[in-house]
């Protein structure tokens, strides 16, 4: 399963092409700003503003120990780094993902304080009562397991530390449109309703700080891309999704903003406390 899964995300000449986008669209590789990054890095539903939004929620000190667990190719982690000065961890399946992470973050340089390294959050490979937070963003969707992904962020996280989620969820709307980002087709899809989610945190013994349903402006973010999609020219050296996920990428507007209208997906965001007493 994790092969189908790493095998949606690889391609292997990742890095060079993303390389070669930036040259040809006159981005300056010597001195190159995260904002020059964000049509690629940003993916997930809410981009960097839902990202800065919900960890200033979660009030982690300066000096945290962050690990943004399937991380891409590291647009989170840089952010984080960036924008509140935290050392961050990136874990991600896609070994493709992880080369260019590294690439992103050298010449964006920020690699004093972002770091990356291929593995399954199934399996963490960090020692117990490490980070100081978690971040899960758009995630689980590829996780079978759940229980087994909820027990490894309660691991290695320290006591009081604090899980971040930021996750797609299965709404009451069982037709799912495909492809969307995480999977070109139910096989490596595995959605779940948020209330089971939040039963295996709560199980685990994270304790719930904060939770909201952001599925309707999710909606109106989706509606507002597709428009200004539509309306805009064509610019043949600008930055998009299909750098990374090829021709599929120009579906996932209007699957998105389909499958969020029909209920058939919700977006959560919430933050989970790993109690003092563990």
């Amino acid at each position: 399963m994790e092969a189908d899964i790493k095998n949606h995300y690889n391609s292997n000449d990742l890095t060079q092409t993303i390389k070669a986008a930036l040259i040809k669209a006159g981005k300056p590789l010597s001195n190159l700003e995260l904002k020059d990054l964000s049509p690629i890095d940003q993916i997930h539903t809410g981009g960097a503003v839902a990202s800065i939004n919900l960890l200033k929620k979660a009030s982690l000190s300066h000096n945290a120990i962050v690990l943004d667990a399937g991380c891409g190719i590291g647009g989170s982690s840089r952010l984080l780094a960036h924008k509140f000065g935290y050392q961050v961890v990136g874990i991600d399946l896609a070994d493709k993902f992880i080369e260019a992470a590294t690439f992103l973050t050298q010449i964006t340089g920020l690699e004093k304080n972002v770091r990356f390294q291929q593995g399954s959050i199934l399996e963490l490979p960090f020692k117990d009562n490490y980070f100081d937070a978690v971040l899960c963003q758009h995630v689980l969707m590829n996780i079978k397991d759940k229980p087994r992904a909820v027990k490894e962020f309660f691991r290695v996280l320290k006591p009081g530390a604090r899980l971040i989620i930021h996750e797609i969820t299965k709404g009451e709307n069982n037709h799912l449109i495909f492809p969307v980002p995480w999977a070109k087709e139910p096989g490596i899809s595995f959605l779940e309703p948020w209330d089971n989610l939040s039963c295996s945190l709560e199980n685990q013994g994270f304790e719930s700080l904060f939770c909201s349903n952001q599925t309707r402006a999710a909606i109106a973010l989706w509606e507002k891309i597709n428009t200004i999609r539509q309306t805009r020219k064509p610019r043949p050296n600008a930055l998009g999704l299909d750098l990374v996920f090829g021709g599929m990428a120009k579906f996932f507007g209007r699957n998105m903003h389909a499958n969020f209208s029909s209920n058939a997906i919700c977006l959560v965001e919430a933050i989970y406390q790993k109690g003092y007493s563990q």
